[in-house]
């Protein structure tokens, strides 16, 4: 979709993916095999909540939004970051996690790696490990997975599609 939501922007939509029950479901699974280890799955509003929700889901290991700014009723962890067409902050519950729980994060494209970044060190800030860190896609020539890997969290990134 080009020029969404800015000007100059081209967004990757996987909504087509998710209308297809089939493809939804390997997406789901493809997620739940990146890591026997988590304890728990977060996912980065709004479209890693769906694939993270389906995955907390059908492993029965549960689901942990990670939310922008303003939308959680209780104290909560924030954490400010850049993305491509300006800045954004994301939130979590303080509570959301237990110390040295496992964590699974989920997003559905990997792009600059600013939200995956400020995803990790909001679980961090609550005592939680990043596990495994997974997305649907990612946007070429943008070097998330190096910018990641240069905010010091310790995870590969698995690239699903």
């Amino acid at each position: 979709m080009p020029n969404f939501p800015h000007e100059g922007i081209l967004f990757k939509d996987i909504t087509p993916l998710l209308r297809e029950g089939g493809a939804f479901a390997v997406a789901a699974e493809l997620f739940a095999n990146v890591s026997e280890s988590y304890d728990v799955v977060a996912g980065v509003e709004a479209r890693g909540f769906i694939f993270a929700a389906a995955v907390g889901a059908v492993t029965g290991k549960g689901f942990v939004p990670i939310r922008k700014s303003g939308k959680l009723p209780a104290d909560s962890f924030s954490q400010s970051y850049a993305l491509e067409y300006g800045e954004a902050s994301l939130q979590i519950h303080k509570d959301a996690l237990h110390p040295h729980e496992r964590v699974l994060l989920i997003d559905d494209v990997l792009a600059t790696g600013g939200t995956l970044t400020a995803a990790a060190k909001l679980i961090q800030q609550c005592g939680a490990l990043v596990d495994s860190v997974a997305v649907l896609i990612e946007i070429d020539g943008l070097n998330g997975h190096e910018k990641f890997a240069a905010s010091g969290v310790n995870v590969p990134i698995s690239v699903l599609l």
